[in-house]
């Protein structure tokens, strides 16, 4: 029996999920981690979230040609190996090399879900209707940033930051058997495209020649650096700058749930007005709202109980934005490259998070204990993809 489209989303869902899992619900555990591996250089906990966006990016690159080769749910076993694997290695890990090291590899492993979910929803769906289920998705997914710091906090109180990890590989059996057991391998033997250096060159070469799908790599770029920078050093400004480190996993939650209201929202509006245009406005009220955080910053207005609650609402804002700009972003780029859809997928994930993991990484080196590198960063982040998505104008708005 074929599985159902509710099913599907969920399970998609929890796919793409895998890697928010491995982000969010480390959050909590930085003080402590950084305390137990690297007390001499407590910023260097950073790594801990950025080589795992890194590593994710190299598996990204690799993942969707494979799934075209070999199928979308070898591949997605494979990862799943990987992950469990390095996860099972961070449980245990005695310094930072050695998590630093596991984290990149688990990164890797974790792109097979998150890029192999993309290419199985582009097997089904296209167009508009792509990006409403991608929509439907993302509201789903949202839950995972708003329960995943409770649950490490939870972890932590019980236990300590290592059970984190064992989370991590329950997770990914959870997804992994669920896939094997209910999704039907949409790719035939016959469909499928051999692994080879040459075509992959063909296919690369393609996919960076089409005009929508470069301004949409590159307005992606700039909307994960965002959210990339955002999630980097939120947790460090909660207990550095506002001194709520003890209650960041519940404003965290809430945030994270608040924003999947924006996903809803997108599957509403997407079909009536079109992926662009809510790409360029939800890009331009961040640019608004970063300024005005800019302004009380530098007026001394955000280090008493109302700017706290104004700097909330702006990281409440970031996550929002995410749900109206990364799903049709994605979708655009994917819209003319449904017959490459594992090696698309790939490529243009990797770029994109390859290319804002990089941003974040350099805008985390300059924190300084205040919002105000968070702010600046993601102010420019915001109004360079402001701009891109002004760019995405000029081509057919059938979509």
């Amino acid at each position: 029996m074929r599985i159902s489209t509710p099913e599907f989303i969920s399970l998609m869902a929890m796919l793409v999920a895998t890697v928010a899992i491995s982000i969010d619900a480390m959050l909590p555990a930085l003080p402590d981690i950084a305390l137990k591996l690297t007390a001499n250089n407590p910023n260097q906990v950073q790594l801990i979230l950025s080589t795992f966006i890194g590593g994710m990016a190299i598996g990204t690159l690799v993942v969707g040609p494979l799934s075209d080769s070999f199928g979308r749910k070898n591949i997605i076993y494979a990862g799943a190996a990987i992950y469990i694997t390095f996860s099972a290695l961070c449980m245990f890990a005695t310094n930072l090399e050695t998590m630093i090291i596991a984290r990149v590899f688990q990164g890797i492993g974790a792109a097979a879900p998150r890029i192999v979910s993309q290419a199985l929803v582009r097997d089904l769906y296209s167009g508009r209707e792509m990006a409403r289920i991608t929509s439907f998705i993302m509201i789903i997914f949202s839950i995972v940033p708003a329960v995943a710091p409770l649950m490490g906090a939870g972890l932590i109180s019980l236990f300590d930051w290592r059970a984190i990890f064992t989370v991590f590989i329950l997770f990914a059996l959870v997804s992994t058997i669920w896939t094997g057991i209910r999704i039907q391998e949409p790719l035939r033997a016959e469909m499928r495209i051999p692994f080879q250096i040459k075509i992959f060159q063909a296919a690369f070469l393609e996919i960076i020649s089409i005009g929508i799908v470069r301004i949409s790599i590159l307005t992606l770029i700039f909307s994960y650096g965002t959210l990339f920078t955002c999630i980097l050093l939120v947790q460090q400004v909660f207990d550095q700058f506002f001194g709520r480190a003890g209650s960041f996993p519940e404003w965290f939650a809430v945030i994270a749930a608040l924003s999947a209201s924006a996903s809803f929202l997108n599957s509403m509006l997407v079909i009536k007005l079109g992926m662009r245009r809510l790409i360029s406005a939800a890009l331009r009220v961040q640019v608004a709202l970063s300024i005005l955080m800019l302004l009380m910053f530098y007026a001394g207005m955000i280090s008493g109980a109302l700017g706290f609650t104004f700097f909330v609402f702006w990281v409440f804002s970031l996550f929002f934005q995410a749900g109206l700009t990364l799903g049709n972003l994605t979708a655009l780029a994917m819209e003319p490259l449904g017959h490459i859809a594992g090696t698309a997928a790939s490529v243009i994930s990797a770029i994109a998070t390859l290319g804002s993991a990089i941003l974040a990484t350099i805008a985390g080196h300059f924190f300084n204990g205040t919002p105000l590198t968070m702010i600046v960063s993601i102010l420019l982040f915001a109004a360079l993809g402001a701009f891109s998505a002004h760019l995405l104008q000029r081509f057919d708005r059938i979509v």
